[in-house]
This record gives C-alpha cells, structure tokens and sequence, in this order.
C-alpha cells in the first residue's frame, strides 16, 4: 500500500492503482522519471497531478504524446492508439550515417546463416572489426525491439549472439536490419478498443528446432496481444539442448505459459 488510497501493482512494480466506489481505477505509471496517468474521468487525473505536484517538482506536459522515445497517437473516434519510434529510428540512421539506405522487405534475409565460424580469424579481421560499432549498432534496434517492434525480435536474437568476437558477416546482418528499419520506420503497434470486446490476452507461441548452428539450441518464439495490438513478444534460445521438436515445443509453450500467467494477472 501507498498513500492516498494508491496500491502498487502485485504484478509490476512500476503500476499503482486506485479504486473508486463506482468501480473506475486511476492508473499512475512511472519510468525513472516519466509517469503516465490514466483514467477515465479527466478530474481525477488532474486531482491526482495537484497531490503530485505538492510533493514533487514536476512539469506537466498535458496529453502523452511521447515517452521514453515513444511516439503516442490517438484516434479517440476510431477508438485507436498507436506506438511508433519513426523519430528514434531516424536518428539511428543519422548516427550511423546510413540515411540512405535501401529498404528491404524482410528483418534477415534467408542467406544469413550465422555462427561462431564467421568472427574474426586473422589479426587483420580483429582490428578491421575494432572500428566497427557492432555493440551500439545491436543496442540501437534492440531498444526499438524491445519498444515497439516485435517484428526484428529474431533477427536482433540471431545479431545479439556474437557481441563479444564479432565478424563481417555478423555486421553484414545488422546494416540488414537497419536497411529494414529505414523502409518501415512508420510501423509501430496499434490498438483497437473495437477488439477487446472480451477484454482477454492472447497469445501466440512456436519454437525452432536447434536453429543454432553453433551449439544446436533452439529457440522460443512468442507474443501476447491486448486490444489486437502486441503487449509481449520474445524470440531468445533455450537455455538446454533438447533431443526433438516435441522437447522443444514444451520448453517454449512453458515459457509462454509462465508469461501468460504474469499478464493475466497484469490485466
């Protein structure tokens, strides 16, 4: 419990919540130092930023139209919300002097077949990748996976394996990525109010059998959607080798229960 009346979330420690007796909830969300408030009538938003603003500094910003490098918008008739990074991802592009790119149409072309093999093999190669911004490169489109692209989450799972030796070949793969993003930098979730008529999660979950060429692992794929619009996605390797796909499948069907029961509960 927290005061006036405010609950922090069982499920997240960053949601508290309020109930009133008619039954409605004001939602305080806090990241660091950005916060969102949510709730259905305006006046109990702005009651909730005068008790704030009497114990805080703060500067009220009016309606969320960005937060930490998300982009807010709202079609109140439509009944949809939509969550892009077109201003991040471009200045990504600006950062890695790749404003020009061509776009592609697929996050990782079928021809990237990545391993270990590929890093580094000569004194000449090490030194050629030390100039090479492979870790900022993958942390750059790792952060807009994480926010709000659950369509590069292979491709940055695959990129991600070779952050301490990697080669060409590995950053070949990463420039693909971006070229990707540099066509789609408009694409973001959107959620439609018209489609939680069940007000349910729903999820999605397969795997890929020893997809890793280097240790034979395989990998877990899912994503949970809310309102039509994606609220967690994951594609990541399985912690153990497994001897069949039908291993494989359990291993990624518990991992996605486990998150379902976490969301669940969320909601």
């Amino acid at each position: 419990m927290v005061g006036n009346g405010y609950c922090r979330s069982a499920y997240d420690n960053c949601v508290y919540h309020k109930k009133h007796s008619n039954g409605s909830y004001v939602y305080l969300l806090l990241y660091v130092d950005d916060m969102l408030i949510a709730a259905k009538d305006m006046s109990e938003i702005n009651k909730l930023k005068t008790q704030l603003s009497g114990e805080f500094e703060m500067k009220d910003l009016g309606a969320a139209k960005k937060i930490i490098e998300m982009e807010i918008q709202r079609d109140r008739k439509a009944g949809k919300l939509s969550l892009s990074q077109k201003g991040y991802l471009e200045k990504v592009m600006e950062r890695f002097g790749m404003q020009s790119l061509k776009p592609v149409n697929t996050p990782l072309a079928a021809h990237f077949k990545l391993s270990a093999a590929l890093s580094p093999q000569t004194e000449e190669e090490v030194e050629h990748m030390s100039r090479v911004p492979y870790a900022s490169g993958v942390g750059s489109i790792m952060y807009a996976m994480v926010c709000t692209r659950p369509d590069i989450s292979h491709a940055v799972s695959v990129v991600s394996r070779y952050m301490d030796n990697p080669g060409k070949a590995h950053w070949q793969a990463v420039k693909w990525i971006l070229h990707y993003l540099r066509g789609t930098t408009d694409v973001g979730i959107i959620f439609d109010r018209s489609n939680n008529t069940s007000g349910s999660v729903i999820g999605y979950v397969d795997s890929d059998f020893a997809g890793d060429l280097d240790r034979r692992r395989s990998l877990t794929g899912y994503v949970f959607t809310f309102a039509s619009g994606a609220i967690s996605w994951k594609a990541a390797l399985q912690s153990k080798v497994v001897l069949s796909t039908t291993e494989a499948e359990y291993m990624a069907a518990t991992e996605a229960v486990k998150e379902a029961i976490w969301l669940t509960g969320l909601v």
